[in-house]
């Protein structure tokens, strides 16, 4: 696969908005439906947070984009160092695999597990905020999850060069 330009912060942000959405509203509602008082908000965010890295680490395994990144129309790859494991520039390189895969997912989702302990709940929040940050930082606009799992986030290659 060519370099394709870099996805733009916003294409990110929709996406993870429509993710949120399609997986978080239904959790909700059932968390709702056998859980009562207080403790919706003890048992939703792990029921979340365990919807969440299923939902993406499927999708991005399979098809390097979720229902919400293709809305954006945005793609998630894998990348390798160009001229061997010593450095030099990432290319784009083949299908993300179900560990990088795994990995992203988990290091996005698992903080949402943390919410109901106080302490964590705050850490989580904190990580969220930073994340986002490095986003900023550099000029591969890789969050802690991309930089972590070896990916890019890219617009959508043109019609025709993908699964779904």
């Amino acid at each position: 696969m060519a370099e394709a330009p870099l996805a733009e912060p916003g294409q990110r942000l929709l996406a993870r908005i429509v993710d949120t959405l399609i997986v978080g509203l239904p959790v909700i509602v059932v968390v709702q439906g056998l859980v009562s008082g207080h403790m919706v908000d003890i048992v939703a965010p792990p029921a979340v947070a365990g919807c969440m890295l299923l939902y993406e680490s499927i999708q991005l395994a399979l098809y390097g984009r979720t229902l919400g990144k293709r809305f954006a129309g945005i793609e998630v790859v894998a990348t390798v160092p160009e001229g061997g494991p010593h450095g030099g520039e990432t290319v784009v390189s083949g299908p993300l695999g179900i560990p990088r895969s795994v990995l992203r997912a988990a290091v996005y989702s698992l903080p949402i597990a943390a919410r109901p302990i106080q302490f964590l709940g705050l850490l989580a929040g904190v990580f969220w905020v930073a994340n986002a940050g490095l986003l900023f930082e550099g000029t591969s606009r890789q969050a802690l999850h991309d930089r972590l799992a070896g990916t890019l986030v890219v617009k959508r290659p043109p019609a025709g060069s993908s699964a779904f």
